[in-house]
């Protein structure tokens, strides 16, 4: 009996081309695992679905008979095939090794290297520090009854800086150099972290600035609290965005080896399609309760970051319709962000959840699990709205993302 085909790896993003001269369609792993970036010409994408871990390598063949009426399509099936494989993406022998030998590496580094230095901000340390000064400049200067002695928290996005530099300003404004030697629990975004799970890393994180010492008994503690709600040295630091960004603004306003608490939040998407809320599910629970009690053991002492984006609508995230930032669609958008965004600032876990449920977000708030668990964990805090923007993240597609300051 022939054997079934390996199955393509789900976790793969897909696009069109960017290249007009090369169409088809273009895959590359989010992971990192591999960095192989490939286009699959027009012809070839149907084949794609043969990779369903139930057809053989005799029903890959048949496709390739049907689409190009030619009987001898061995050689392209073999090396269709082996190039993806090679590629790691393919639920095969080949990706085991490859996503065994990244974790790995990950694990025996004592530090998280930058990842976004040289494509989401400059990687050079003079031409970075010339950059944030001018996204930043006037930091401060105006709104925010909140930017005093009483700050605990800020939010700021982790789309790129250069489309959302107006509301990182807002949120790193309300920083003083008083809060130098605070401990910044960043709760951040995991776009591929394990749904109802919380990812953790010892390391100290560096950056073209300098390095961030994370606070690794905290770290601990946490995991210690609450072990069955994380993953210790998650995979997706190497990689994420969303701890980065917040580092670079911080470093730039406080000094380079500011003290952080580096935690991943991912999708609590049980709770979205199924109903109830996040704290049903038992790691979400324990995760919250171990944070609200390190709240209450440190005292003033830590002070919580968000690293959150809202909404994303439009073509690029399968939304039939082309999105102009403040155009049609999106002023409706505009006003159900503003919705939620007014349950976070009155502090209202339940009000903000039962919002986010509707439709099952449709809105698509990537940022609604930190902010979930920062409500549920440090309750009481009343929230300020610094700036709300929206952005064509390209010709179709927008992000909302905001800047918020809280106190008690």
């Amino acid at each position: 009996m022939p054997q079934p085909l390996p199955q393509l790896r789900r976790d793969l993003d897909f696009f069109p081309s960017p290249a007009p001269e090369h169409p088809g369609l273009f895959l590359r792993d989010p992971f990192r695992y591999s960095d192989a970036m490939l286009v699959v010409p027009p012809l070839l994408v149907e084949c794609l679905s043969c990779f369903d871990g139930r057809q053989t390598d005799l029903d890959l063949r048949a496709a390739l008979v049907r689409l190009t009426g030619d009987l001898d399509t061995g050689r392209v099936a073999d090396y269709f095939r082996q190039t993806l494989s090679q590629a790691g993406f393919l639920e095969d022998e080949a990706f085991e090794k490859m996503r065994a030998a990244k974790r790995q590496a990950f694990a025996a580094q004592s530090v998280r290297e930058p990842a976004h230095a040289g494509s989401a901000y400059p990687a050079d340390p003079a031409a970075l520090r010339q950059t944030l000064a001018g996204w930043t400049e006037g930091c401060g200067a105006a709104g925010g009854s909140l930017r005093d002695g009483n700050l605990a928290a800020i939010a700021a996005p982790h789309v790129s800086p250069a489309g959302g530099w107006q509301s990182y300003r807002a949120a790193y404004g309300a920083l003083r150099p008083e809060h130098r030697d605070r401990t910044f629990v960043i709760l951040a975004t995991s776009h591929y972290g394990a749904p109802e799970s919380f990812g953790l890393t010892r390391k100290n994180f560096r950056t073209p600035l300098g390095e961030a010492v994370t606070d690794t008994a905290a770290v601990d503690w946490l995991a210690k609290r609450a072990p069955g709600s994380v993953e210790m040295e998650d995979f997706c630091h190497s990689f994420e965005h969303t701890v980065e960004l917040q580092l670079v603004f911080l470093q730039h306003a406080l000094g380079a080896g500011v003290r952080i608490v580096p935690v991943l939040c991912g999708p609590f998407a049980h709770s979205i399609l199924e109903g109830g809320k996040p704290e049903d599910d038992d790691s979400v629970k324990a995760f919250c309760e171990a944070l609200g009690e390190l709240q209450d053991r440190e005292g003033d002492r830590p002070l919580w970051v968000l690293g959150v984006d809202m909404a994303h609508m439009g073509a690029r995230y399968a939304d039939r319709f082309q999105a102009r930032a403040g155009e049609g669609k999106m002023q409706e958008v505009h006003e159900r962000d503003r919705e939620r965004i007014a349950r976070i600032e009155a502090a209202d876990p339940a009000g903000f959840w039962d919002l986010v449920q509707q439709n099952r977000d449709d809105l698509k708030w990537c940022g609604s699990s930190p902010f979930y668990t920062f409500l549920k964990s440090v309750p009481g805090l009343r929230g300020e709205l610094l700036h709300y923007e929206q952005w064509n993240i390209d010709e179709q597609s927008v992000v909302s993302f905001a800047g918020m300051a809280f106190g008690r």
